[in-house]
């Protein structure tokens, strides 16, 4: 494994028990804010999925030495901890929260594989968003009354902040993407989307959750409820412009809040063979890297980048590529700086159709590429190189590089 952290960075070969590999990942459903899952508070959302990855890998709960957990926007006081307890985990287990904002469930996935090549054991990583139940938030004015705000700051004013839609604006227009790339791109990601839905791609990676409270016990028929089977071009093409005036991104080619939870089984090589298991993505490199907050939206390019640089891999040899659609404007613009053809990204539908729960969203990802490895392996000399990518607000991204491999 090699963590890249700039130009001079070269891969290494880590031993077998510290050689960080992902055994298992599931995610919830993935549903409109304010929706399906909008009883259900960020613990409650995430304690399914980690009872689920123990009970599909058969560890004992005693055997976690953390679990490491992003989140963006909820209440605070550590829902890793809370969700582990909530999920039966012994006290003894302890908890850790990562908020890089929209990239928070994919470096909680990125610290945990670093915790195991530094000679750590296995570990619960991943990442929760209940925007349903988030709190209002507030800053105390001079005379202590509060004074609402709908979002944090994420850079300082000298370097601009601007809206996630109005940056999705910028990018479009450093990167000259049209708007007629942008619709058709989100139209591919619903009908994606809606196939794998039809075809039960994703029932095999979606935990069920509780029901809400009601007469008689039961799980939540919840399912991922963004994907569009009536989206056309021609409604496409009606949405006016949501954030710059006379702009080329709209609420058609932007993603929608979601509520969702995800989460990974990561551990040594050597623990994964004593434990049985069949295959799993090894963790190749990581990097996480800076951009200017006005073009936030290309900081994932950034990252990934030096990650391919670092491990000697051409971006046309990648596999599985897995893009966080906050906004198809950047999710273009960066495949386009990776050479990377867009028909290749997001197999069965991404943000765009499925919705953007903030802080699970990374680990979705790993979730996704993990499932897909598995609906089409390859040869065991040969194992598929697997890329996700996240944008971040405040003008960062993440990237992490994995291959699927044989046990």
């Amino acid at each position: 494994m090699s963590n890249s952290t700039g130009s001079r960075s070269a891969a290494f070969q880590l031993p077998d028990d510290r050689t960080p590999v992902i055994i298992a990942a599931l995610r919830t459903p993935v549903c409109r804010a304010n929706g399906a899952l909008k009883h259900l508070r960020s613990h409650e959302l995430l304690a399914p999925v980690l009872t689920a990855l123990l009970a599909e890998t058969g560890l004992d709960a005693g055997e976690i030495a953390d679990v490491v957990i992003g989140n963006a926007v909820g209440a605070g006081g550590n829902v890793a901890r809370l969700a582990a307890l909530e999920a039966g985990l012994p006290v003894t287990v302890p908890g850790l929260t990562v908020d890089r904002q929209c990239g928070s469930g994919l470096d909680a996935i990125v610290l945990a594989s670093r915790l195991v090549a530094a000679g750590g054991g296995t570990y619960l990583a991943g990442g929760v968003e209940s925007i349903s139940t988030a709190p209002l938030r507030a800053h105390r004015n001079d005379d202590g009354e509060p004074a609402f705000f709908s979002r944090a700051q994420f850079a300082p004013h000298s370097h601009g902040d601007p809206d996630m839609g109005v940056a999705a604006e910028n990018v479009a227009r450093e990167y000259g993407i049209s708007r007629a790339r942008q619709d058709e791109f989100a139209l591919r990601s619903h009908r994606r989307a809606v196939t794998a839905q039809a075809k039960g791609t994703f029932a095999g990676e979606t935990v069920a959750l509780p029901a809400a409270a009601g007469p008689g016990p039961g799980a939540s028929g919840a399912v991922d409820d963004g994907p569009r089977p009536k989206l056309s071009e021609a409604l496409m093409a009606r949405f006016p412009a949501a954030f710059v005036e006379s702009g080329t991104v709209t609420a058609g080619n932007s993603c929608f809040d979601a509520d969702g939870a995800a989460a990974v089984v990561i551990t040594s090589l050597a623990r994964a063979r004593e434990l049985g298991t069949a295959d799993a993505l090894a963790v190749l490199g990581t990097d996480t890297a800076g951009v200017e907050p006005q073009l936030l939206g290309i900081g994932a390019a950034a990252a990934a980048a030096r990650l391919l640089t670092a491990q000697s891999v051409d971006a046309a040899d990648v596999d599985l590529v897995e893009f966080n659609e906050a906004f198809a404007s950047q999710t273009l613009a960066c495949l386009d700086h990776l050479g990377i053809d867009a028909l290749r990204a997001n197999a069965d539908g991404g943000a765009l159709a499925l919705g953007h729960a903030y802080g699970a969203s990374g680990a979705v990802l790993v979730t996704r590429l993990l499932a897909q490895a598995r609906q089409e392996p390859a040869a065991p000399e040969q194992g598929k190189l697997a890329l996700a990518m996240i944008s971040i607000a405040g003008g960062m991204g993440t990237a992490a590089l994995f291959r699927h491999i044989r046990l």
